[in-house]
């Protein structure tokens, strides 16, 4: 097994922070980091307790997660898979770290603070999309907002169209499903179909 590097190891690999990115460092949102937020469509929620971490996708119309002063946002709770394990790690850990991805910009602006969830009716009425009110909401106060390179994005050639995958290459949902629970293809092609309709109509229900 390859050995573990402790801090000591980190610091013989790695030259520490330049003093500008250090300065980029905010303890609250300042106008461009609004300007952002409103533009917002998806972001990755990180939580975390003594049964484990999770990370979720989320994602809404450009500004569905609303500033409500410098040092506080919220967002709604949409339906997901109901395993909400979000929701659950908050409950007893309420750290919380949040990675915005923007569509065909090269950078990524990242929020790390705590939260807590409410199902005040005036806050999740603010955060309606549409006709739709969520059950909850997550209410974060931010430690430390930054913008963070996006050299990942051009690793990954995120937003190229070459790097767009054909859903043949890869099973199915169903076919995943079918497999796990050792059931036939005919299984496949129905959790497929509902997946399909689920995934572009179900969004608020």
């Amino acid at each position: 097994m390859p050995e573990k590097l402790n801090e000591t190891d980190l610091a013989r690999l790695y030259s520490p922070p330049s003093e500008r990115i250090q300065q980029a460092v905010m303890p609250e949102l300042l106008s461009f980091h609004e300007q952002y937020l409103a533009k917002a469509t998806f972001f990755c929620l990180a939580t975390g307790r003594d049964a484990g971490l999770d990370a979720s996708p989320r994602g809404g119309p450009p500004g569905f997660v609303k500033v409500l002063d410098s040092k506080t946002i919220a967002f709604a709770d949409w339906p997901g898979n109901n395993r909400i394990e979000s929701m659950r790690n908050l409950t007893q850990d309420n750290r919380i770290g949040m990675l915005f991805i923007f569509p065909g910009l090269e950078v990524f602006m990242r929020i790390n603070g705590h939260g807590y969830i409410s199902d005040n009716r005036d806050l999740c009425s603010r955060l309606a999309e549409g006709d739709k009110i969520a059950k909850s909401a997550i209410v974060v106060t931010i430690d430390e907002v930054l913008f963070h390179c996006g050299k990942a994005l051009n690793r990954a050639k995120l937003w190229q169209a070459e790097s767009q995958l054909n859903a043949k290459s890869l099973p199915t949902p169903g076919q995943i499903m079918a497999a796990m629970t050792r059931q036939d293809a005919s299984v496949a092609k129905a959790v497929d179909e509902q997946y399909q309709h689920a995934v572009r109509n179900d969004l608020y229900g």
